[in-house]
């Protein structure tokens, strides 16, 4: 598959993470969790959708049990495959080491440019929770905040807290309304099951993109895997919860549920004074959920240029720590993306992303067949048939998502996808020039030495 280079397994135990910066600190566990609970969901705001496509008991179902089929696994793997190289890159590291530089670069690419794509909803969904309130706005521009990580993580704390809590107080002030038969209410007949796979596939992935902050991570070996099985919990909460009280309280108009509805039904319940606390907690959640994805796609540029594959540039922080660099080409993607509606750029995401976790998979499965003696902090408790098992349905997922999408978003993922396949010989031949400066850094351990010290890097 691509090169045909002898990976090097190297010894976790040993293995240092991305280069060190010094002057900055680490991100704890508390900020992680919330990093990742913004990589992954923000809370409510953009479930509205499942209800408007398959109703009510669809909805509640989808929200339990597709957490099981691909979160849980994509968590999982992230865990193991994370402290397995705790490094800026993430798994453009995992599928190098797997499979090759060549479909590393793939990976990245992809999963840059989903990360991008995906990034460009937040300013429509904070516009769209803006004009259920005030009908006049309709146009804006996303803005970026530059600062260290360590600022965002806590900043993200807050703002998680901010964001969460006005759903426990309509919950609160729902009771008296609640009619659980509400919650029953179903029609296959009339199920979008397109829009109602991809809101669910939407508002449960990316539990990858933390990956690419590994490097920046306190102890990210004992950290990490800690902090995703938290925000698991606190996702499947920060949905579950809100949808059981919406669909309970109000009498159903499937019409009525999109993007911003929340904010309807929190007026009906509690007041005005509820709903504006829901329409900033949207504004809030957005903002911590552009800032969160912004950091993630940034450093997996600095990761793939720490890596030789990208121009030495990427590699360049700011004096706070942040790859400014690759911040600048991440926010520029996202403002040409901003004028598509929700739907769309969820699609879009959605496909390219699929692409990127098949990668993931393969390579996953690759390393555990090629060495399953292998040390590492953290271990699925499985072999390598349960691994591969485990990957089943999240695959099974995958297809369907694929296979339910339109013409015109499969060819222009497509597109994207050739692009990609194109601009990895482009930049070799740029560096063969040398057009363009790159350079690996010495700190980081080699993936792809020779086939002896692949064997000698096994713990015995």
């Amino acid at each position: 598959m691509g090169q045909s280079d002898v990976v090097e397994y190297v010894n976790i135990n040993d293995q240092p993470s991305s280069p060190r910066v010094y002057g900055t600190r680490k991100v704890s566990i508390l900020p992680l969790i919330f990093l990742i609970l913004y990589e992954v969901s923000g809370g409510p705001f953009g479930v509205e959708d499942s209800v408007k496509a398959a109703g009510p008991l669809l909805a509640l179902l989808g929200f339990l049990v597709s957490p099981i089929i691909w979160s849980v696994p994509e968590a999982l793997i992230t865990a193991e495959m994370g402290t397995m190289f705790p490094e800026n890159g993430g798994y453009v590291v995992w599928v190098s080491s797997a499979l090759g530089p060549y479909w590393g670069f793939q990976q990245g690419w992809m999963k840059w440019l989903s990360g991008v794509i995906d990034n460009a909803l937040y300013p429509v969904l904070f516009l769209d929770y803006l004009k259920s309130g005030i009908p006049a706005l309709g146009n804006g521009l996303p803005r970026a905040f530059v600062a260290g990580l360590t600022i965002v993580g806590w900043a993200a704390v807050l703002l998680g807290i901010f964001s969460l809590l006005p759903f426990v107080v309509m919950g609160l002030v729902s009771l008296p309304k609640l009619e659980p038969s509400r919650w029953l209410v179903v029609n296959l007949g009339e199920v979008d099951w397109n829009l109602y796979l991809n809101t669910l596939f939407w508002n449960l992935n990316y539990w990858d993109s933390i990956s690419t902050l590994a490097g920046e991570v306190d102890n990210p070996k004992k950290t990490l895997p800690k902090a995703l099985f938290n925000a698991l919990i606190l996702v499947i909460f920060g949905y579950f919860f809100p949808l059981l009280v919406g669909t309970g309280a109000i009498p159903l108009d499937r019409d009525l549920w999109t993007d911003g509805y929340f904010s309807d039904i929190a007026k009906v319940l509690g007041g005005v004074w509820l709903r504006w606390w829901i329409q900033g907690a949207a504004a809030m959640s957005n903002m911590g959920m552009f800032v969160a994805e912004m950091s993630s796609d940034s450093f997996q540029l600095l990761g793939m240029a720490e890596r030789g594959m990208l121009p030495e540039v990427f590699a360049k922080r700011s004096r706070y720590g942040t790859p400014l660099i690759g911040i600048i080409f991440s926010a520029s993607g996202v403002v040409l993306l901003s004028w598509l509606s929700f739907q769309d750029i969820v699609a879009a995401e959605n496909f390219l992303y699929c692409f990127g976790m098949i990668m993931e998979f393969i390579a996953f499965i690759w390393l555990r067949i090629q060495y399953p003696a292998a040390s590492c902090p953290y271990k699925i408790p499985t072999g390598t048939v349960g691994a591969i098992i485990m990957c089943i349905p999240p695959t099974i997922l995958i297809c369907v998502v694929l296979a339910l999408s339109t013409l015109k978003v499969a060819a222009l993922s497509i597109g994207a996808v050739v692009i990609g396949l194109v601009m990895q010989p482009c930049l070799k031949y740029a560096e063969k020039k040398r057009l363009m400066k790159f350079s690996t850094s010495a700190e980081l351990p080699d993936l792809h030495g020779p086939e002896q010290e692949s064997v000698d890097s096994l713990p015995e």
